[in-house]
């Protein structure tokens, strides 16, 4: 348990306007209490207005005990008002904290039933003392400790809070004592704080249960998440949604059984088809002028477009069963494409009975009623249909939630074809450990604790809030120097609304923010619609996520053509990285932010400063050796007596003359032909049947492994897949970014799969 004791004090809220006038009998009163509960070793935060104690309470989770005055400032309808909003403020956020309200009884008549249901208990300051109240609250904050943690944590906690123990077992570092026998060792356990080797302990400890028995604590932690985010069952992975895609797809997946996959898809589920020796069939995404890329055609997923893939397909006479088995989808993608989950599991039902959706960076939908239907764990669990597919979600907690890196979760709804428990442990068990870092499980324990009830809709209502606020802010930014006709960046998102209330479009900008949180219709993209230029789109199918903000950099025309002039986005975030901001990614055309639980306004208004700070540079074309200095310094023989100006129009001349844009939508538009399996390349590639070719020597062979250029980090080539030749686009593209690196060094793309020497790439293919 969590206890209470003289090390730490804990947090106490007081709302009373009283304590300021301690000549009052109330105002003496709430003194009295206040020395009462610091005598009790409680640090007591008072707040003297109602908006004073909803401002604490947002901004300070750590408060276990609120008492508010329901008398306090005006004592009216308005106030009692105030009083009632920041009790809802206090439920929205956490749904067991004690709350205790202060009243008189001549105050009973304007208390509400609302008002009462959302109070723990009430107080009559005149007629208990002080020590009493005091002495009660403690009372109900042990009580909310007690049931605060959920069962892993909790049981964690009180193991390493127990009797001390002497251990002959691992790990051994025993507790972090070792660590105290060497001055490099005494560092790193200072650094990284005790606890977090007290909890690292072997698999021996019953109290704690087991991870690949899933028993005990951590059965009831699995059941507890399973409960929060909606599923059947659910399984706690500790080496991250890539172990969780690979795990299912062992699982679900045969040698020469055919899976349809999205090309957009994570490396983990390439190597998945590794392990399991299935027969891809891709869905190939959309992608529009900024090389962002968009939802896979709703049209790919009707059953005749899936059969027309498989009798088309190369290797099909290698399948053992002529029924595609598995299907995954990534939802939602990197950039924000969400799709209409719901019509999507309808359709691919038709033609699969086991569908996974890949989710790792959208483990938040199920908590806010934006994202409705487009997610796999939708409404009720035990309304699933059993005569339906057996459908999985695995999502990464640590990426947009709050957990510890490699936490994420296997979430199964099952159909008709029921995945049993100890038929798919095995497969759990082969991406798994038997050694356990406790922390992470307690990490993703508590990453589904925080969304539990109200306050998860609370946590990424915020979320959404603090993006929104942030395309709004840049919108408005844009709109300022255009009117004065200069340029800016600009959120990637609709420029127009339809207002809910008058019916009529609205620049972006202008409207309600209120509508831009809550009402997905604001973020669906609609067919025809130039801002997103994704093709063959229905509508209702595809919803733009606000809380990836992508910003737009000038240089991309409407019409699909680059601009005279522009900027490139590769620069912009060499600048950000100089000034200590990091976004998430970088295309040619845009920066991508992503905004989660752990974002503040501070964060986001200082990147919009830094935005400003850029576009001074290069319209006086500052010197590299003054914006970007470490840039100008690693490689002053190519950037020597450049401004940030002569810098851009240079990268940007050579990207229009390149193409680079054409040959990327080339390379990602069609697919290589597939010659052998992944599986079977990839032993080819073990075995040493194959050899590092420099570029210049791939035309016609077959890769060994997978090549992915970021950005996209969509791959141009898989293992088993021709590289075609020189005037195929998978080559030319490679090429191009091979010549960028050598033009621009310091903006090299990453291309992963490739190995770098000399400055020139090779790539693993099969010996003919």
């Amino acid at each position: 348990m969590i206890e209470l004791n003289h090390l730490k004090k804990r947090k106490v809220l007081v709302v009373n306007s009283d304590i300021t006038n301690k000549n009052t009998t109330n105002g003496q009163s709430i003194c009295n209490l206040i020395e009462a509960l610091e005598e009790r070793n409680l640090s007591v935060i008072v707040a003297t207005t109602y908006n004073d104690g909803i401002a604490s309470i947002t901004s300070d989770a750590s408060i276990c005990c609120v008492f508010v005055d329901w008398t306090s400032e005006e004592d009216n309808a308005d106030s009692h008002s105030q009083a009632l909003k920041l009790l809802q403020e206090v439920r929205r956020r956490n749904k067991t904290v004690p709350v205790l309200l202060m009243a008189e009884h001549a105050c009973l008549e304007t208390l509400t039933l609302e008002t009462m249901e959302l109070a723990n208990e009430f107080i009559w300051m005149q007629e208990d003392t002080a020590e009493f109240i005091a002495s009660r609250s403690i009372a109900l904050i042990k009580k909310y400790f007690d049931q605060l943690l959920p069962p892993f944590t909790k049981a964690l906690f009180n193991y390493t809070n127990g009797s001390p123990e002497y251990s002959w077992a691992a790990p051994g570092h025993q507790g972090g004592v070792a660590f105290t026998k060497s001055a490099v060792g005494r560092e790193f356990l200072d650094f990284f704080g005790e606890n977090l080797f007290r909890t690292d302990t072997g698999i021996e400890r019953d109290s704690l249960g087991s991870l690949l028995d899933h028993s005990g604590p951590i059965k009831d932690s699995e059941a507890y998440a399973a409960r929060v985010f909606g599923a059947h069952q659910s399984y706690s992975v500790l080496n991250g949604t890539s172990g969780s895609n690979r795990a299912v797809m062992s699982a679900v997946v045969g040698e020469g059984q055919f899976a349809l996959c999205d090309r957009n898809c994570h490396k983990s589920i390439e190597q998945g088809l590794v392990m399991t020796g299935g027969i891809p069939v891709f869905f190939i995404p959309t992608r529009n002028r900024f090389g962002i890329i968009g939802p896979i055609p709703k049209s790919q997923f009707q059953p005749e477009s899936i059969q027309q893939k498989i009798d088309a397909h190369p290797l099909k006479q290698l399948a053992v069963d002529p029924k595609p088995v598995y299907s995954v989808v990534t939802n939602c993608t990197y950039d924000g494409m969400c799709y209409n989950a719901k019509q999507a599991q309808d359709l691919l039902a038709e033609s699969v009975d086991t569908i996974h959706f890949d989710e790792a960076w959208y483990a938040y939908a199920r908590f806010n009623p934006l994202y409705r239907d487009r997610f796999a764990m939708r409404g009720n669990p035990a309304e699933h249909d059993a005569a339906g597919p057996t459908v999985f979600a695995t999502q990464s907690t640590h990426k947009l939630l709050a957990a510890l890196s490699q936490a994420s979760y296997i979430h199964i709804r099952n159909g008709k074809k029921p995945i049993e428990h100890s038929r798919f442990n095995e497969s759990y068990m082969l991406q798994s450990t038997t050694s356990p870092l406790y922390a992470i499980i307690a990490a993703n324990e508590i990453g589904a604790a925080m969304m539990d009830d109200q306050q998860g809709e609370a946590l990424t209502q915020e979320v959404i809030d603090e993006a929104v606020d942030f395309r709004l802010a840049l919108a408005k930014v844009h709109a300022a120097f255009a009117a004065k006709g200069e340029w800016f960046f600009s959120p990637w998102n609709a420029p127009d609304v339809i207002d809910a209330e008058t019916g009529k479009k609205v620049p972006f900008m202008s409207a309600s923010k209120q509508q831009l949180t809550t009402d997905p219709e604001c973020w669906v993209l609609r067919p025809g619609e130039n801002w997103h230029g994704f093709e063959q789109l229905e509508d209702d199918w595809c919803m733009l996520d606000p809380i990836k903000a992508g910003i737009l950099v000038p240089g991309m025309g409407d019409d699909g053509e680059m601009q005279e002039t522009g900027i490139p986005a590769a620069v912009v975030t060499a600048f950000l990285y100089q000034h200590g901001i990091v976004p998430s990614r970088t295309t040619d055309f845009m920066v991508l932010c992503l905004f989660s639980v752990g974002i503040t306004k501070g964060k986001w208004g200082t990147l919009i400063n830094v935005l400003i700070e850029f576009k001074k540079h290069y319209d006086s074309n500052t010197p590299l050796s003054v914006c970007l200095p470490d840039l100008a310094a690693s490689h002053a023989e190519n950037y020597a007596g450049m401004g940030m100006k002569d810098l851009c129009d240079e990268m940007f001349a050579y990207m229009k003359t390149s193409q680079m844009d054409k040959l990327q939508a080339a390379a990602f538009s069609h697919i290589p032909t597939p010659v052998k399996l992944p599986r079977a390349a990839f032993q080819d590639h073990m075995a040493g049947r194959c050899e590092l070719l420099s570029l210049d020597k791939l035309a016609g062979r077959i890769s060994a492994v997978g090549v992915i250029p970021y950005p996209p980090g969509i791959p141009i080539v898989m293992p088993g897949e021709s590289f075609g030749t020189t005037e195929q686009p998978w080559l030319q593209y490679i090429y191009s970014i091979a010549k960028w690196g050598k033009k621009f060094p310091g903006f090299e793309k990453e291309l992963e799969g490739a190995e770098l020497k000399d400055g020139q790439y090779y790539i693993w293919a099969l010996k003919n």
